[in-house]
C-alpha cells in the first residue's frame, strides 16, 4: 500500500484508509468489525478513521478499542467530535469544556493513550475558533492528540482557523476530511484553493456517491437487495437523478472502452489528485474492503483526465 504525507506535515498514510462509520449495529457487529480491521491491517492500510457519533454514539471506537490490540501502535487512528453524543443536544461543538470532556471519553472507547489525527467534525458557530484551535493545542502539548484536522469547514472558515492559529503561535490544522467524488466535486471552487495555499492535505470521504459510482445500480432497474441507497431512502433520494444517471453512463462508457471499471475510476481518479493524502472507504467485508484497496492501481494518463474533464462536464 503506497503511503502519502499528510499534507505538509510529517505524518504519513495510506493511500486508501478505512472509514469505520459502519462498525457497531446488525450490518456490522464486533465479530464482522474485527474481520475487516485485520484484513485492513494485511493489506498495508495505515489510516483508520471513525468519530465518537460513529455506530450508534461511541459503538464504532469501542470496535476499535477492543479489536486492534497491540496493532494500535502500527496505525494512525484518526477520530472526531462535535456532532451531538445525546438526544438533548447539550453534548455537542468544539467548546474547550466540551472537546476536554469528548477526548477523554474517546481514548477510553479506542483503550488507547493518544490520537493521531483529531478532528473538529463541523464548525461551532458558538465557540470563536480560537478557543476551539487553544484547546486542541494543549491536548498536543499534553500528548493526547498528535495532529488536528477539520471537516466541513467552509473554506474562510479555514482561512480563519489557519490566520488564527498562525497568529496566536498554535498548532494548526494539518487536514481537511470533506465529501469528495467524481459527482461530487464543489470544493474544488473555494476550498482546494486554500489548501493549497495552507499545505493542507484532503482526506475525501463518500468517494463512492454512497454507492452509485460501483456499478451495482443500474438506471430504470430494481435497486439490489441490502445495497445502502437501497436500505435508506434519504442517500437514494439524493444521489438517483437523471444527472447523476448520465454522468454515471458515461464514466462506465469510458471505462470500458479501457477495460476498466467503474469502481477502479472513482479510487484512481482520487488518488491521482494532487491533494488527496488518503481516501475513506467504508466496508462491512473483508472482500469490500479488498476490492477498494485494489480499485487504486489504474495509472490514469494526462491525456485520460483531460477527457475525463469533458465526460464530466458534458
Amino acid at each position: 500500500m503506497k503511503q502519502r504525507n499528510l499534507g505538509n506535515a510529517g505524518l504519513k498514510v495510506s493511500v486508501v484508509g478505512l472509514g469505520c462509520n459502519n462498525f457497531g449495529g446488525d450490518r456490522c457487529d464486533l465479530e464482522a468489525s474485527r474481520k475487516v480491521i485485520h484484513k485492513a491491517l494485511d493489506l498495508g492500510i495505515t489510516l483508520i478513521d471513525t468519530a465518537d457519533t460513529y455506530g450508534n454514539r461511541g459503538e464504532s471506537e469501542k470496535i476499535l478499542g477492543e479489536c486492534l490490540g497491540e496493532r494500535r501502535k502500527d496505525i494512525v487512528l484518526a477520530s472526531k467530535c462535535g456532532l451531538p453524543m445525546d438526544d438533548t443536544g447539550n453534548l455537542k461543538g468544539a467548546s474547550r469544556r466540551y472537546i476536554l470532556s469528548a477526548i477523554d471519553a474517546s481514548l477510553k472507547r479506542l483503550k488507547t493513550d493518544w490520537i493521531d489525527l483529531y478532528i473538529i467534525h463541523r464548525p461551532d458557530p458558538l465557540t470563536p475558533i480560537e478557543e476551539t484551535l487553544r484547546t486542541l493545542d494543549d491536548l498536543v502539548r499534553a500528548g493526547k492528540v498528535r495532529y488536528s484536522g477539520c471537516s466541513t469547514f467552509a473554506a474562510w472558515q479555514v482561512v480563519e482557523a489557519q490566520w488564527t492559529a498562525k497568529h496566536h503561535n498554535l498548532n494548526h490544522f494539518v487536514a481537511c476530511q470533506d465529501e469528495y467524488s467524481l459527482l461530487k466535486r464543489g470544493l474544488e471552487r473555494d476550498l482546494q484553493p486554500v489548501m493549497q495555499n495552507y499545505g493542507l492535505g484532503l482526506i475525501p470521504h463518500t468517494p463512492l456517491a454512497s454507492g452509485l459510482l460501483t456499478g451495482k445500480y443500474q438506471r430504470n432497474a430494481p435497486l439490489p437487495a441490502g445495497a445502502r441507497m437501497t436500505r435508506e431512502k434519504r442517500q437514494a433520494d439524493r444521489w438517483i437523478s437523471d444527472r447523476n444517471w448520465g454522468t454515471v453512463e458515461r464514466l462506465s462508457a469510458f471505462c470500458q472502452a479501457r477495460g476498466h471499471t467503474l469502481l477502479e475510476l472513482a479510487m484512481s481518479w482520487l488518488a491521482s489528485r494532487p491533494l488527496v493524502a488518503s481516501i475513506i472507504a467504508g466496508a462491512t467485508s473483508p472482500e469490500q474492503l479488498e476490492l477498494n484497496t485494489r480499485a487504486v492501481n489504474w495509472p490514469l494518463t494526462a491525456d485520460d483526465l483531460v477527457e475525463l474533464n469533458s465526460v464530466l462536464e458534458a
